[in-house]
């Protein structure tokens, strides 16, 4: 269980914001410790934006009054192959005080998501005094995770003709230095419901409309190597998704599609007091920064759902920003 935390809080980037050094690159100032942070984890929050907003539907076929389903769904936001998220480049003329120690201006340096290792940067005062050297951090690929996952428990609904409500949630999470919780609400409507041929069509269609709110912390306090207090990340995520889902109505395996609109922000707060005893800009800081990540696109998916009962399985694949494999375990009555 303890792994299983811990690698949700790698993919929120709370473990390896903890540690990439936050607390030695504060000591280059302030505006290079924030652009430095905010290229390093925006990635990890836009591809967890995409993993927490998949698996709204299986079926465009609404279901009916007082119809209902519970599953518990997986995602993995994929980005083995997506180098611009795994990498960016490191411009000296970007910063202020943060330098290459190899002497050269530019090198291409790892995201959270990445893994590049060894890249030795420095900060000194006028005339080289207080020189403080100190390497940049790498990412979770370094680690052998290849993907951003995220893991919810969700409940369908029908209430009026070819209309149904969504629920998901993930129970709050809580260890000593990490906290998680996640819920959602989502409406799904058959338009074919409304036609009369709607027993006879081999088809269903649908729109579908969800909204996923995310909240979670790390406490790195203890891990820190700069003096402080209460120091830790906190982070708010907010997600929509618009689609147009097909599907076919068969009796016990089907097919389902869609096409859709993701819209996602990131808010990342650093708090806690961090003083600086070390290098040429020896300052306290307090609540240094946040960091605002905004995600967009369209996406596109295909999947399966196998119907035995009232157990039910399925599985689908989108493509977008991050392609993203979901599964499910469902039980319900139609």
């Amino acid at each position: 269980m303890k792994r299983i935390v811990s690698l949700l809080a790698v993919a929120c980037s709370f473990q390896a914001m903890a540690q990439s050094n936050i607390n030695e690159i504060l000591a280059a100032g302030l505006d290079d410790a924030e652009k430095f942070t905010n290229n390093y984890l925006a990635p990890a929050s836009e591809g967890f934006m995409y993993s927490i907003s998949s698996g709204w539907y299986n079926t465009a076929d609404a279901k009916p009054l007082a119809g209902f389903e519970i599953s518990i769904i997986g995602n993995m936001s994929n980005f083995k192959n997506k180098t611009d998220k795994k990498e960016f480049v490191f411009d000296t003329a970007d910063y202020e005080n943060l330098q290459l120690a190899s002497g050269g201006t530019t090198q291409t340096v790892s995201t959270a998501l990445g893994d590049i290792e060894g890249v030795g940067v420095f900060i000194e005062g006028a005339g080289g005094a207080l020189r403080t050297d100190f390497e940049l951090p790498t990412g979770l690929a370094s680690e052998d995770i290849n993907f951003v996952p995220s893991a919810f428990v969700q409940a369908s609904v029908g209430i009026i003709k070819g209309t149904e409500l969504k629920a998901r949630f993930l129970p709050k999470i809580n260890t000593d230095d990490f906290g998680m919780s996640m819920y959602g609400f989502g409406i799904q409507h058959e338009f074919t419901k409304h036609l009369p041929a709607d027993k006879v069509l081999p088809i269903a269609i649908s729109g579908v409309i969800g909204y996923t709110h995310l909240d979670a912390s790390y406490d790195f306090t203890n891990s820190s190597i700069i003096d402080g207090q209460d120091q830790k990340l906190e982070v708010a995520m907010n997600t929509w998704v618009f689609q147009a889902v097909v599907s076919t109505k068969l009796p016990i395996i089907n097919f389902y599609g869609g096409l859709g609109y993701l819209s996602g922000k990131s808010t990342t707060d650093v708090l806690g007091t961090y003083i600086v005893q070390s290098g040429p800009f020896q300052q306290t800081y307090v609540d240094p920064f946040s960091i605002d990540k905004d995600a967009s696109g369209f996406t596109a998916n295909v999947g399966a759902k196998l119907k035995l009962g009232f157990f039910r399985l399925h599985a689908d694949y989108s493509l977008a920003e991050f392609d993203t494999f979901s599964f499910g375990v469902n039980f319900g009555f139609r």
